[in-house]
C-alpha cells in the first residue's frame, strides 16, 4: 500500500498506467477510489494518480489542518513523490477547488485543469438552499435505508432511481465513496467548513494560459450550472459544457460519457507522451 509520509499525515495513493500524467482530486466525503471509473478508462492512455485526501479513508488520521491550502500542498507533495514535474489535474466538487488552488500556487505544475461539478467560490457549495437543506436532513435522519436513498438523491438526477434497486446501488456507490452511505463522518463537516472559508475567485484570471475544461450537471443541487459558468468565465479561455440528465455524481452515473469528454479534452490539449514522469 503506497503511502507518502508527511509531518502531519500519511497520504495513501495509487499510481497506475503509462503515458502523460493525470492527477485526480476528490471532493467532500469521498475517497480517491471514487475516481475508479475514470482511472479504469484512462490508464491505457495516461499514467494516473488517485489518493485519499488528508483525514479521510486510508489517509486518516490527520494531525494537521483541514484546509484547501493544505490539501493543495498535499497534491504537490504527491507529485514530487512519484517524480512528476507537472500533470493534468482533474478535480470533482471540492477537488476542483483544490485543483484551482494548486494551479494558483504552482502554475508550472499544472498542464491542464478539468473541473467537474465545481465552483469559483467555495462558499457556494455550503449555501443553505431549501433543496440542499432538505437533502442534507434526509441524509442524517431516519433509517439507514432512508439515509442511503437520500445520499443517492444528491448524486443522481430526478427520476434516475425510479426503477433501481437502490439498496444494491447504494452498495456499489459506497465502494467508490469509501463508506456506508448512511454514515456521516466527522471529516465531512471539517471539509465543508474548509470549503466554505475558501475564496480565490478574484485570482482566477491568473490561470490564463492553462487549458481549462469545466463540466456541470444540469440537475446538480450542489454545484449549480450557473456556478460552473461563473467558474469558466473567470478562467481565461476555459471551455464550459453542460451535461443534460446529470447531477452531482456525474462521474459515477454518467461515467462513460464523462470519460469520453475527458479523454477528448486531454488528447486535444496535450499530445500523448510515452512516459508519465516529466
Amino acid at each position: 500500500m503506497p503511502e507518502l509520509i508527511r509531518q502531519d499525515v500519511e497520504l495513501y495513493y495509487e499510481l497506475s498506467g503509462q503515458g502523460a500524467p493525470v492527477l485526480f482530486i476528490q471532493g467532500v466525503g469521498v475517497v480517491g477510489e471514487g475516481w475508479r471509473p475514470q482511472v479504469n478508462a484512462l490508464q491505457d492512455r495516461f499514467q494516473t494518480l488517485l489518493f485519499d485526501n488528508r483525514g479521510i479513508g486510508k489517509s486518516a488520521p490527520c494531525r494537521g489542518p483541514i484546509t484547501i491550502e493544505a490539501m493543495a500542498d498535499d497534491t504537490r507533495a504527491l507529485m514530487d513523490a512519484v517524480g512528476w514535474k507537472s500533470a493534468h489535474v482533474i478535480g470533482h466538487s471540492m477537488g476542483g477547488v483544490i485543483a484551482q488552488q494548486l494551479a494558483l500556487d504552482a502554475p508550472e505544475r499544472v498542464r491542464s485543469l478539468s473541473l467537474l461539478c465545481s465552483f469559483a467560490r467555495g462558499q457556494d457549495a455550503a449555501r443553505p438552499t431549501p433543496r440542499v437543506i432538505w437533502l442534507s436532513l434526509r441524509a442524517r435522519v431516519g433509517t439507514r435505508r432512508m439515509r442511503r436513498r437520500a445520499f443517492l438523491d444528491m448524486l443522481y438526477p430526478p427520476g434516475a432511481l425510479q426503477n433501481e434497486d437502490t439498496e444494491a446501488l447504494a452498495q456499489k456507490v459506497s465502494a467508490l465513496v469509501g463508506r456506508d452511505l448512511a454514515d456521516q463522518p466527522a471529516i465531512l463537516m471539517q471539509q465543508l467548513r474548509a470549503l466554505g472559508r475558501h475564496n480565490t475567485f478574484s485570482r482566477l484570471h491568473e490561470l490564463a494560459g492553462i487549458p481549462a475544461y469545466v463540466l456541470s450537471g444540469a440537475f446538480d443541487p450542489i454545484a449549480l450550472p450557473r456556478f460552473g459558468r461563473q467558474l469558466a468565465a473567470a478562467i481565461p479561455g476555459a471551455r464550459f459544457e453542460l451535461m443534460n440528465d446529470a447531477s452531482h455524481g456525474v462521474p459515477i452515473h454518467r461515467a462513460d460519457e464523462v470519460n469520453r469528454r475527458l479523454i477528448e479534452f486531454l488528447e486535444v490539449t496535450a499530445p500523448r507522451q510515452s512516459a508519465g514522469k516529466s
